[in-house]
């Protein structure tokens, strides 16, 4: 059996490719907007950049510039009919990534929405905080 690309698995691609339908809200040449196919609220919108990246640290600059530009666009959209918005970006299955292709959802908020975002805090010592900028500024070099 041969190994498929990725691209050719991707539901993403296919998407841009337009053997999957989707329900288009914006495009140009290096991005697509279409809404959630199981959206958490009126508006859900997902931005992806047309060439494949499986995460936010996998692209170019110039992609990179042109997925936030979409993602402001859409975000501008929906705040003219809701009170606000989410966006949330996940990179590999730890984190929550479903799709393999890099995607920001931009979710629609309002008040008395129902919808919780919580992150429980963890206690680091100041020998632990110091530890983790190091590993970070070390690897930023």
């Amino acid at each position: 059996m041969p190994i498929l690309d990725k691209m050719e698995t991707c539901i993403f691609c296919k998407i841009i490719n337009g053997d999957v339908p989707c329900d288009k809200v914006y495009e140009d040449d290096k991005t697509l907007a279409f809404l959630d196919l199981n959206p958490v609220a009126r508006g859900h919108t997902l931005v992806i950049p047309k060439k494949h990246f499986e995460t936010m640290d996998e692209m170019d600059e110039e992609t990179a510039a042109a997925v936030i530009e979409t993602t402001q666009k859409i975000a501008r959209a929906v705040l003219k009919f809701n009170d606000g918005y989410n966006v949330n970006q996940n990179n590999k299955p730890e984190a929550g990534q479903v799709v393999p292709h890099v995607h920001y959802h931009i979710v629609p908020r309002n008040s008395g929405d129902g919808l919780h975002y919580c992150w429980n805090k963890i206690d680091l010592s100041e020998k632990e905080i110091d530890e983790v900028k190091v590993k970070i500024q070390t690897f930023l070099k």
